[in-house]
């Protein structure tokens, strides 16, 4: 019987000055790193490059390599319906497990996915993962935690995600305008287009306070009333994916 190909799914925040001592330890014992290869005729993968700095960083003597995979095209189309959406998400990633089960079943061993923030907050590496044991790759899995965007938003900006008591909504850009209507009034957004895509109709005296690259290279941020500051938030998003070559933004709203 061929031994269970071994996976570790690890948190690693937004790079290495975010790596608990737990995964660090665990970035010691894989034997390969699987990672989606987001860009193509050759340029650089900004992101495969913080991944290296990571390894280099935490995994010792040992060479560990990333094993890079083309990631699979998605239906990248605006004004998407959410059930459209919602189904070219899941065909992306069912089309992701299929080229990384080829990977591990064909190396075995203990392969690594790191992933940014945490892994249970609005990444799908574990649902990708099961649906490559769905597919008969035998895998045993553990999951290891990191330190997610809110958290980094909320130390960045020196405050307390939510009043004594009260709840806080977390979504999507894409979903920002469903949870106002819905009278959300405490809400924190990951996943963000561009700004000036977002609907903010009727949020304008709202505050807000938004970080982009959190931790890592063209981090920026932006607070105040939400519409003396978008354009400062446009510009600094801006800025962060040229300092970058990748931006990741994340914000709290809140009414006043």
């Amino acid at each position: 019987m061929t031994a269970a190909v071994r996976v570790k799914i690890l948190g690693v925040g937004m790079g290495p000055a975010h790596v608990t001592s737990e995964v660090a330890a665990a970035l010691r014992s894989i034997d390969y790193v699987v990672a989606a290869e987001k860009t193509q005729d050759g340029d650089t993968d900004e992101l495969l490059a913080a991944r290296q700095a990571i390894l280099d960083e935490y995994a010792g003597d040992t060479a560990v390599q990333i094993v890079a995979v083309p990631d699979p095209k998605r239906d990248r189309s605006e004004n998407l319906t959410t059930q459209r959406y919602q189904a070219a998400v899941n065909d992306w990633h069912r089309a992701r497990a299929v080229e990384y089960g080829q990977v591990l079943a064909d190396r075995g061993g203990t392969a690594g996915f790191l992933v940014w923030g945490d892994p249970s907050l609005y990444d799908s590496t574990i649902r990708i993962v099961e649906y490559v044991r769905d597919l008969g790759t035998d895998l045993e899995v553990e999951v290891l935690p990191g330190i997610s965007a809110p958290q980094v938003l909320a130390a960045r900006h020196a405050m307390v995600l939510h009043d004594v008591g009260e709840p806080i909504h977390l979504t999507t850009g894409r979903r920002l305008r469903q949870a106002v209507a819905a009278g959300q009034e405490n809400i924190v957004s990951m996943l963000n287009p561009p700004p000036e895509q977002l609907d903010l109709t009727g949020i304008d005296d709202w505050t807000i306070w938004w970080g982009a690259n959190l931790g890592a290279t063209g981090e920026r941020l932006v607070s105040g009333r939400l519409a003396d500051v978008m354009p400062a938030v446009v510009e600094a998003r801006r800025a962060a994916r040229e300092d970058a070559g990748w931006v990741m933004d994340v914000f709290r709203v809140r009414k006043p």
